[in-house]
């Protein structure tokens, strides 16, 4: 049996004056909170400023932010550098603030390469060290961002700089055994840890195949662009790593 025990009732007169009292006070808060209220400044303002330490311009405020670089063996500056981030404002604003940054910076936008819908946009630039782009799309009450900047000189030196209007495919097998290309109705066998070999493309969607002996081939689709490199390796365990975009 759970035994309740009720607190001790005061008499009728004076709950009554305790009610007034309790909402006499209640008010008086209640108008003093709208008061000062009614006189702070906005938690968040709407405008995105710069962070200073970002490698690429980025905001400051931000629900997430990534970045990525390309190295090339022997060159020090990185061959590509892409940023990801979520910016918890709409996508109007992330625009304006990019064309005001990536200006501020000497890039170049290219309009005749660039689109701009309501939910998306994808701009075109040129930067100092070479080609760039951006692309925002909405994402609920925030935008996304993927920000990249390619290195001309680096590419140039590397020897990964795609012809004008082709890609550029490079082969890469640092496993023990032999593997096999096969794409674009041509098969490029490399050695067990051979230099890799580089081939031109045109734009397009590309059916590829990895073979290598004792394993079982693999297919997959490879979509490359215009002034695009992608390098498809086979690890040292024998397996296909997923494509990379050099530049």
């Amino acid at each position: 049996m759970t035994t309740v025990r009720h607190g001790a009732q005061a008499p009728a007169r004076w709950q009554l004056f305790a009610c007034g009292l309790a909402l006499l006070a209640s008010c008086l808060l209640a108008a003093s909170a709208g008061a000062f209220v009614s006189n702070l400044p906005p938690l968040f303002s709407a405008a995105l400023t710069p962070d200073p330490d970002a490698r690429l311009p980025a905001p400051t405020r931000y629900l997430y932010r990534g970045i990525h670089t390309t190295m090339m063996p022997g060159l020090e500056a990185p061959l590509r550098i892409r940023l990801e981030a979520r910016v918890p404002a709409t996508l109007g604003d992330v625009l304006a603030f990019y064309r005001t940054e990536l200006q501020k910076l000497g890039w170049q936008e290219q309009q005749h390469d660039s689109a701009i819908e309501a939910d998306h946009a994808r701009l075109a630039f040129v930067s100092p060290v070479g080609p760039a782009a951006l692309a925002l799309a909405r994402n609920g009450d925030s935008t996304s961002v993927q920000l990249v900047q390619k290195n001309l000189d680096v590419a140039t030196r590397a020897n990964v700089l795609p012809e004008p209007g082709q890609s550029k495919l490079v082969f890469s097998n640092i496993s023990g055994s032999e593997a096999v290309l096969t794409i674009n109705e041509r098969s490029i066998a490399r050695p067990a840890t051979a230099s890799a070999v580089a081939l031109d493309l045109m734009p397009g969607k590309y059916s590829y195949g990895l073979s290598m002996p004792g394993r079982r081939a693999t297919t997959n689709m490879l979509t490359v662009a215009a002034g695009d490199t992608w390098e498809l390796t086979v690890g040292p365990d024998g397996e296909a790593w997923p494509p990379l975009q050099l530049y």
